[in-house]
């Protein structure tokens, strides 16, 4: 066994990102148990007036706003089953919307730096402020969202037969400590003190909803520990091996999108990292990077997992949505 590369592992692991990940994680947990993501759903279901198109227009925006607040795999734990709930009871293709729920998380997320792990990998990595990292992604968030109605409108017309939903409780107590919890985290993540986040969210928790912690999957922590110290290994390794990355323009968006494809967005940000790239083409490359295979984000393996359809299904939408998207970055950042 290499010793030396035990020494080192505890330096291989950005502490600070993974103390912010944990604390974000948790208090989207809170958000979850609160109902707010379940109680507003039923509200759309209403005002689809029996068109699947028009339910999806109003649903997929919905949860691209849920993952920007939220991360992308709180909504898809959210808004997953509903999807498939509403698949059932109307006849809605269910392949087909799992899938582009994935996408509108994926992309929602991209917006912000609390949106998914490689996006606050990136924020506390260079240093940017909350809204520096938004007016960045905007305009490319944007576009992908477009894009994602884009597909909605085209796609064939169902009318639907919705029965009534069953009513969701909204605890607004747990609402308002994990609201509070966000925008407290946001403030310490913007100004460096990564630790004390996660300090003040698991005494907030432990205090007043302690169920958040019971249900919360403490493997996630771990997970990331393992990305940090596997691919920054790799990273360094390939650097060494005078191995050169792509470090801005089109060359770094297709290179990071491509990679996510392979070993997912969050172990691709990762790697780039040691070459110390411009962040926004990588945070454009991640980002998209999600939207193409399963692997490509953790949001994806989560869908499928609970909706259980197949790959190829769900490849059917994503690969054809990833193509597009990525050929668009391409235009735009060479022009």
């Amino acid at each position: 066994m290499d010793l030396s590369l035990l020494e080192r592992t505890p330096d291989l692991v950005d502490w600070g990102s993974l103390s912010l990940i944990t604390a974000l994680i948790i208090t989207s947990k809170g958000l979850e148990l609160s109902g707010v993501f379940n109680r507003l759903a039923p509200r759309l279901v209403e005002g689809a007036n029996g068109s699947s198109r028009r339910l999806l227009l109003l649903l997929l925006p919905t949860i691209a706003l849920s993952s920007a607040l939220a991360m992308n795999d709180t909504a898809m734990l959210v808004f997953i089953p509903l999807v498939v709930v509403l698949s059932e009871l109307s006849g809605m293709d269910k392949a087909r919307a799992v899938t582009l729920s994935a996408i509108a998380a994926n992309v929602g997320s991209a917006l912000t730096p609390i949106g998914n792990p490689q996006n606050i990998i990136i924020w506390r990595e260079y240093g940017l402020s909350f809204l520096a990292f938004v007016r960045g992604m905007l305009p490319f968030v944007l576009i992908w969202l477009t894009l994602l109605l884009a597909f909605v409108i085209l796609s064939p017309y169902e009318t639907l037969s919705i029965r009534s939903l069953p009513p969701v409780a909204f605890r607004r107590d747990l609402f308002v400590v994990s609201t509070s919890l966000l925008a407290l985290n946001i403030y310490l993540g913007e100004t460096g003190r990564h630790e004390l986040s996660i300090a003040l969210t698991l005494l907030a928790f432990l205090l007043l909803e302690r169920d958040v912690l019971l249900s919360f999957d403490w493997v996630l922590v771990l997970t990331f520990a393992f990305i940090f110290i596997d691919f920054n290994e790799f990273s360094a390794l390939l650097l060494k091996a005078g191995f050169s990355l792509p470090t801005e323009g089109a060359g770094l968006v297709l290179a990071s999108a491509g990679l996510s494809q392979l070993i997912s967005n969050v172990p691709a940000t990762v790697v780039f990292l040691g070459s110390k790239p411009a962040w926004l083409p990588l945070a454009l490359g991640v980002n998209v990077g999600g939207t193409g295979t399963v692997v490509g984000s953790l949001a994806n393996l989560i869908a499928v997992r609970i909706a259980r359809v197949s790959l190829r299904d769900f490849h059917r939408y994503s690969i054809a949505y990833f193509a597009v998207s990525i050929a668009l970055m391409i235009a735009i950042l060479r022009i």
